[in-house]
Order: structure tokens, then sequence, then C-alpha cells
């Protein structure tokens, strides 16, 4: 793994896989440029167009205050390397799902504090990124309802029953005990008989409460919201040097000029490690495989329950039915089988090349569909069982946690990131942006961010942790039960 963590980052590939999502991309947005250079100074630079730097330039620019011409705010410019929204954020599942249990005892062992704010942060990002969508009306087929987890390995099995008894306990009697701490748990039979699936290796399984969408509409959205606010956005600009002047300013190059900044904010998750060297093996980038299903003959025509992961010894799957009504209602996109490829995917971690896929997860993907439902898939659609597969990078840090805040330093003042989120963006990203917004305001001082956990902050420390792969994907080591 120290090989891989030491591969030096690249910038976004041009021409990548083509994303179920961005299948058309948006016509007034995917290639938008403010102007045909970049402005020559700016108050803050954000660099990425994701659901990170969406939700950033949001809250800079006055967030729900209301205000559409702006008077006297920060000029706000952000950056994208390829059209908006081209990223993880518009290539991955749209799963809003925190499945909060499989990690509380973890995180219980740094602090049951910490284990609490984020089991919160989760659950309050997936009911504030919907209730955003249905108030401004944007179109992005979202979705409220139950999810389940599907467990085949009586280890984590045993690990999911001993996470749910700990958060009911500790959320028992609080607010947040039907929302945080809500599950339901059902046996192989159970989850047979209501979830269709094929029973035969199941042990148990586990629904609450979460959700889809299609993060890429969500953020075009956004976007234009932002543009109403007074954003400045260039998309095919990659940045590709920041480095602060002389002058204590920030300079940060491009192909369309280079522009002087007070803040620079890099929202470029697994990408980061690129402008800033000091990330490089602490922010590692992973190259994640989605495909597109549709649906089996034998599939009920009401569609199915909900959204779904399927759990393994040392992996999992996770899948999206497309809900009535959007594009392509009732397919399936599932994403995974990172540890079905070479080592356990290894040869994954590092990868920037989001242009190709890796053709031994493609054919287990392929197959994934009627293995996991058996006879209840039937017969493929007689256009094909695949209409799409796509790859897409993602971040990872050293202890499993997303990096939010001010690069520690002198040389590093007013250089800010909120990356890294481990494949769990659309539960973590949003309020980590505003996080970062509060942290560049210095609502700190303010008490303002009692909410947000301690263990996401940049540190010194954090950065020079050796990296070890992805974390909580096997069984909960807290008790020695792995």
């Amino acid at each position: 793994m120290d090989t891989r963590a030491a591969i030096p980052v690249s910038l976004p590939r041009a021409n990548p896989t083509t994303s179920y999502w961005q299948d058309p991309p948006d016509s007034q947005l995917s290639d938008y440029l403010s102007s045909s250079s970049v402005p020559e100074i700016a108050d803050v630079v954000i660099i990425g167009s994701g659901i990170t730097g969406a939700g950033i330039a949001w809250n800079l620019l006055g967030g729900e205050d209301g205000v559409h011409t702006p008077k006297n705010q920060e000029k706000v410019v952000m950056l994208e390397a390829r059209q908006a929204c081209s990223g993880a954020t518009g290539r991955n599942g749209g799963h809003t799902k925190a499945a909060s249990y499989r990690t509380f005892l973890t995180n219980s062992s740094i602090s049951l504090l910490t284990a609490k704010k984020i089991a919160r942060l989760e659950y309050a990002t997936i009911k504030a990124v919907h209730a955003f969508a249905a108030e401004h009306k944007i179109p992005c087929d979202s979705w409220i309802g139950d999810t389940v987890d599907i467990v085949y390995d009586k280890q984590q099995w045993e690990a999911s029953l001993r996470g749910i008894e700990a958060i009911r306990e500790v959320f028992k009697g609080e607010q947040d005990e039907s929302t945080v701490g809500r599950y339901n748990i059902w046996s192989a039979e159970e989850a047979r008989d209501r979830f269709y699936v094929d029973g035969k290796d199941v042990v148990g399984a586990v629904s609450y409460e979460a959700g889809s969408l299609s993060a890429y509409k969500f953020v075009i959205g956004v976007l234009k919201l932002c543009l109403e606010k007074g954003l400045e956005l260039y998309t095919r600009t990659p940045a590709t040097k920041v480095s602060r002047g002389n002058d204590g300013l920030w300079d940060i190059e491009t192909p369309r000029g280079n522009i002087k900044a007070k803040k620079v904010v890099l929202a470029t998750n697994g990408y980061t490690a690129f402008l800033n060297t000091g990330f490089q093996g602490s922010i590692v980038p992973l190259r994640g495989q989605i495909t597109a299903h549709r649906p089996g003959r034998n599939m009920p025509s009401e569609g199915l329950p909900g959204t779904y992961s399927f759990i393994y010894s040392n992996g999992y799957e996770y899948m999206i039915p497309r809900p009535p009504g959007s594009k392509y209602a009732g397919d399936i996109v599932i994403g995974g089988g990172l540890v079905k490829a070479d080592e356990e995917g290894l040869y994954e971690f590092g990868e920037t090349d989001d242009t190709s896929v890796n053709p031994v997860i493609s054919k287990y993907l392929t197959e994934t569909t009627p293995r996991l439902f058996g006879q209840r898939w039937g017969e493929d659609d007689k256009e094909g069982r695949v209409r799409r597969e796509w790859t897409g990078i993602m971040g990872y840090s050293s202890d499993g946690f997303p990096f939010v805040g001010e690069v520690e330093g002198d040389q590093n003042k007013g250089l800010y990131v909120c990356a890294s989120f481990q494949g769990h963006g659309m539960v973590l990203c949003w309020l980590c942006a505003k996080a970062l917004v509060g942290i560049m305001r210095e609502k700190d001082k303010d008490e303002e961010l009692e909410w947000f956990p301690d263990v996401f902050r940049v540190s010194g420390e954090r950065m020079k942790r050796r990296f070890e792969g992805r974390l909580n994907t096997k069984v909960d080591e807290v008790d020695g039960s792995s």
C-alpha cells in the first residue's frame, strides 16, 4: 500500500468515461465560462465544482439570506478542470445513506461525543440535502424512504447488532432516538420475502431511513443559484499550480491566466495532493466503478422497496433503483466490487484514470444483479442487462475522516481544504462545506460550530499518518472480533 499511496497525484484526466448522470451534460453549465479569461484578483478561489465546492460557494455568497443581487460581498471564483461537476459527485450512485451503526463503535473509541456528532452530522446532511432540493425546486429525482443492508457474513452481522445496540442505547430518550437511532432488524427469511433477494446465503438485514438523488443534477441546480448570487465559474480551467506570493496573496496558475486570491479552497477530494504535496499519502485517490442495469423481467413492476447495500466479509456493494418518474425509472445502479479485483483492489488505490474501467470488476458487477436476486431477476431486458458503465475517483484519508479546515503553518495561511470523503460524500460534504465557511469566518469563536466533529479538522499530525487503505469495511475491531 505504501507504493500505491506514493504515486504522484495527477490532474483530472481528459475524456473520462461517460457517467450515467451526465448523459447528456447540462446544456447551460457543463462548459460555462464567466468570461474568456479568469479575473486578476479574487477574495476566494474555490477549486472544484462538485457538491463540496458548490456548498462552499453557496455559503460564502450568503446562503439562505435571500440576497440574489450581491452588494459589498466577497468576489468568489470557482475553477473546474473539466466540465461542471464532472468529478466524483457527478459520477457516484447518488446514495444519501449514512449506515452510522457500522462505524459508531469505532468512533466511540475516540470519544462518545465524537461518535454522536458524526452520526448526527450524517443524518442531518441527508435531511438538509433533500430539503434544499425541495425548497429550491431543483429537479434531481430526490427520493426519501428506507434503505436495507443485506448481510452475508456472520461476523459482520454480529458486529452490526452490536453497533445498533450501542447507538440505540446512546440516543435513548433523546430527540435523535427515532431518527439517528431508528433501525429495523430482519431475519434471513424476512429479508428474502420483503426485499426480493436470493436468501440462501443471507444472515440477516437492517433497514433504516435514507434517500437517493441525481447528485449531478443537484449540484448543477446549486451552481445556478450561486451564479445568480455572483459566483464566477470557469470550467475546463484547471488550476495547475497554487503558491503563496511575497505579497501574502495566493497565486493560482491556469491556462486562462493567473489569479491572485486572499483565500484558496481545495475542494478537490482525491486530486488534492496534485496542488498541495503535503497531502501526498494522506489523501489517496481510489478509483470506484459503477454500472447501471436494466431490470430483469421478473423484478416487481412497482419497483423495489428502497435502496440497498450488500455486505460480505471484506467488502460491499451498494444499489440504487431509479425512482418512478425519473429517466430510466426502474434501472438499478450498482457500484462496488473493489475487493473482487486483483489483490483485493490494491491497484485501484493511487489511480486517477477514470477514462477506463477495470475488466475484472466489470465482469463481477455485470453478474451481480441475477446473483443477488436469483430467480426473481428473470430474463434480461431485450436491450441487454448493462445500460452504462463508468468510473470515478474518490479520496481516502489515513484515519478514515475528511480533512476540513485551514492547512497548518504560517506559509499556508489562507489555504483551506475540504476533501477526502471516503466514498461517503453524500452524507458528509454538504455540512462539511457549511462548517468550512464557518471556520473561514472564525465562527469557532462564537461557538457556532459545536456540532462539527473535531476529528474532521485539518492537522499536521493527521497529514503525517501512514495510509493503510479503506477503513470501516471489515468487522469492527473495537472488541476484538475481527
